[in-house]
């Protein structure tokens, strides 16, 4: 139904998009701005339009021509508490806020593919349900939105989701990148805190120190990782903040540490939740002090369905050239809450290399960097490509004979 020059026509505007959004970075789950300019760049297009109520969320509904069932495309819109440091013409006007992970050329290039099918909704064989998402960045958003109907926006369940993640670095740009199964780690948290008894630093043997204890855990947690978690099967913790006492030569009470896990199967990811409340306490019990453990489960692992991984990378292929399509060897250890719809639906994450024609992929400075740029020059891939996935999933349905239902649901 597509090809990328169907898209070409709109690299002007989204690339302006793209650019104003970047300007105006917004945290979190309330983006005002953001949600204002995405509801204006929808504007005039043949959509069903809600807003969230728990976030600045935007879902809209283009009904096709054709009976079938509904797909779900989906980008993330919010920012990140990143100094930004490109010195792009364009570059952050808010201090301390940046689009450092490309979540605006993510909200960009879905307003692209929205423009593409809304111009042949008649020969869409069902519905596609657009998903404009506040919150990815540690905020469960996508949850959120679940929560609030976004899978059912439609009037009935989704049959497939799709997302697309750009990358500063690692692949060149326009290069498509995914793979079957996991794609992305589970990422969890835990902070420890051990309460001993302070004294005074000439004199340990009448205190209980927390410190020494606090760094024997954090060596253990270490051993512990490499001696319970298969190494086909990896984790990774590492230890980012850690905090005790302010004078040096006083014993304090307390000392704290915080923690970041990351998983790629849910079976590990179990595992090393266990294994961290035993090495911890069995330490603490060792030295007669105490602690307690926070663990805070985050997003968890985002798994691809293996057919939906096919369909998606031969539509990428047909799009963008088969040379531009690759098959990940193994997951990556970022995260994505991306990875809730996929618990609900089958789809598929895929990633596209967005790196400036100036730099070198394999040096550049990745997401989240304050130096992180991305070439808006892929965004007509990118809305082609989502659009190319809508509208070739349902014409695939269409050609199975999935039909709804009078009650809504997809016939077998």
């Amino acid at each position: 139904m597509f090809q990328l020059s169907d898209a070409t026509a709109l690299a002007d505007d989204l690339r302006d998009l793209r650019r104003a959004l970047h300007r105006d970075p917004e945290l979190g789950l309330h983006l005002p701005q953001t949600q204002q300019t995405v509801l204006a760049a929808l504007g005039g297009l043949p959509l069903e339009i809600t807003t969230g109520t728990a976030l600045s969320s935007v879902t809209a509904v283009l009904r096709g021509g054709r009976p079938g069932p509904a797909v779900l495309l989906r980008a993330d819109m919010d920012a990140l508490p990143v100094q930004e440091t490109t010195g792009l013409p364009y570059a952050s006007r808010r201090t301390g806020v940046m689009h450092a992970c490309g979540h605006d050329l993510h909200t960009s290039a879905l307003v692209g593919a929205a423009r593409l099918l809304a111009a042949r909704r008649e020969e869409l064989a069902g519905d596609v349900v657009f998903m404009f998402q506040p919150g990815e960045e540690g905020h469960g958003g996508a949850r959120l939105m679940i929560d609030e109907g976004v899978l059912d926006a439609a009037g009935e369940r989704v049959v497939a989701a799709y997302g697309l993640h750009v990358l500063a670095n690692t692949l060149p740009a326009g290069v498509v990148a995914t793979r079957p199964g996991t794609v992305l780690a589970a990422s969890d948290g835990f902070d420890v805190t051990v309460t001993g008894r302070g004294g005074h630093g000439s004199s340990p043997h009448t205190a209980q120190d927390p410190i020494t204890v606090v760094c024997e855990m954090v060596t253990a947690l270490q051993t512990m990782v490499t001696r319970t978690v298969d190494v086909f099967d990896p984790a990774v913790l590492t230890v980012g903040s850690l905090h005790a006492g302010e004078a040096r030569n006083v014993i304090p009470e307390t000392a704290t540490f915080r923690a970041t896990v990351r998983t790629v199967s849910e079976p590990a990811r179990a595992l090393v939740r266990g294994a961290v409340a035993r090495t911890v306490r069995g330490i603490a019990d060792a030295h007669g002090v105490t602690a307690e453990i926070d663990y805070q489960d985050g997003y968890p692992v985002t798994v691809n369905d293996g057919a939906e991984t096919s369909f998606a990378t031969a539509v990428a292929g047909e799009l963008l050239g088969p040379e531009r399509v690759l098959i990940a060897p193994r997951p990556i250890s970022g995260s994505e809450d991306f990875s809730f719809v996929l618990q609900e639906v089958p789809g598929v994450f895929l990633g596209i290399g967005a790196c400036p024609a100036d730099r070198d992929p394999g040096t550049a400075p990745m997401n989240h960097s304050p130096g992180a740029a991305f070439d808006d020059g892929v965004l007509p891939a990118a809305a082609v490509l989502l659009a190319g996935l809508a509208a070739g999933r349902l014409e695939q349905a269409a050609a199975a004979g999935d039909l709804p239902t009078a009650a809504g649901a997809v016939t077998p």
